[in-house]
């Protein structure tokens, strides 16, 4: 049988392939982050007719005669390049830019995606689409978060309460006018906390002695006293009242100008959850209704040495195969990790200019390689026709 049959049967698998990986890519032009895969050929083993020789004094070398069987595929890859983003404005659509997947446990198996829609489910636990659990680190009491620690799934606590903190640090900036009379008062409120969150006032009044220094003082009680030399605080840089610490480092004592502030204090009392933000990182920050900001937790972000050795599962996820190498897991921005934008998704890297060149490319192929058939299917025609004549 003539071999040009199976080297054209060969052509017309191997474009069939061909075909149905592009059709699979227009089919997935607006999946969301979707990678699209690209058919590599090869060509199959050759006969040898007839063997090279070598040279000699006598005569030259000849070169192999060898006659190809045909093509294969050698191999499917899949195309990681950065699809394009897409605005949604919800916060909890998630876009990668760079590298990195997110990781998504189905069935009690960690899962592989690019396609960050996710949402909240009616208990708090952060979902895929297809209810898998998206994994994270989920801080502690204080806000910490240890990314050494395994993963698990997050879960935003709708019910939490921010403990009271007492209050222990104030910070205070702004002039104190150095041209002032003496006995002029400047007087400032502080809110204050005690460990049960209940809130008080503390007033420092402020008094000049006419020449540039002022003397502090809490409910009468003598605090301190503030000196400064040509407007610079001179001493103390920190006073301590009530159990609280208040750093007046930055506070100028020119002429003039009043505008001593207090800037801020470390206490607040007890607070439920208002809301939420993702930060780049992919931190998940709370809001608190006594006004404070506390992490809850942050989605971990993986990365394999070699992404084009993940298979597809299905459903836009990945798993890892043997020669997908080491898993990394890390925060987003991290060395090797792309960053995360909320409120966008990444689009299908799909270019359907490229992929209806391809349909063309391998519809022209698997016709060429029909013709080889038909051709080959004459020439055997002929063959058994001469024994009829």
């Amino acid at each position: 049988m003539l071999r040009s049959l199976y080297s054209g049967i060969s052509g017309l698998q191997a474009h069939q392939t061909m075909l149905d990986v592009t059709g699979n890519n227009i089919a997935n032009v607006n999946t969301v982050g979707f990678k699209s895969s690209a058919v590599e050929f090869e060509d199959t083993l050759s006969q040898l007719t007839n063997g090279a020789t070598a040279p000699n004094s006598r005569a030259g070398g000849t070169n192999p005669a060898q006659i190809g069987l045909g093509v294969k595929v050698a191999g499917i890859t899949t195309n990681f390049t950065q699809g394009s983003a897409e605005a949604t404005g919800k916060p909890t659509d998630l876009m990668i830019n760079g590298d990195g997947f997110f990781v998504v446990n189905i069935g009690g198996t960690d899962q592989y995606t690019r396609a960050g829609s996710f949402d909240f489910d009616s208990t708090g636990q952060l979902v895929s689409l297809s209810g898998g659990l998206v994994q994270g680190w989920t801080a502690d009491a204080q806000g910490n978060i240890n990314t050494g620690a395994s993963t698990g799934k997050i879960v935003l606590p709708t019910n939490s309460v921010v403990p009271a903190t007492r209050t222990t640090n104030a910070q205070f900036s702004g002039n104190l006018p150095s041209n002032a009379a003496a006995g002029t008062v400047v007087s400032r409120d502080v809110d204050v906390y005690d460990a049960g969150g209940k809130k008080s006032t503390m007033t420092l009044d402020l008094t000049s002695d006419g020449a540039g220094d002022w003397a502090v003082t809490n409910g009468g009680a003598n605090v301190g006293t503030l000196t400064f030399a040509n407007g610079v605080l001179t001493s103390p840089s920190t006073l301590a009242t009530g159990g609280v610490t208040i750093d007046v480092s930055k506070v100028s004592g020119y002429s003039d100008l009043s505008t001593l502030a207090l800037d801020g204090q470390d206490g607040h009392g007890a607070g439920t959850l208002v809301g939420y933000s993702i930060g780049d990182d992919g931190t998940i920050s709370g809001s608190y209704s006594n006004g404070t900001i506390q992490a809850i937790a942050r989605i971990a972000v993986a990365n394999f040495t070699n992404p084009n050795g993940l298979q597809k599962a299905g459903g836009s996820l990945y798993t890892p195969s043997p020669d997908s190498g080491t898993l990394s897991l890390g925060s987003a921005g991290d060395p090797g990790f792309g960053s995360l934008s909320g409120g966008y998704l990444e689009a299908s890297n799909v270019d359907l200019s490229q992929e209806f060149t391809n349909l063309i490319v391998a519809q022209r192929g698997f016709q060429a390689n029909a013709r080889i058939i038909t051709t080959s299917d004459s020439v055997l025609q002929e063959l058994v026709d001469l024994k009829r004549q």
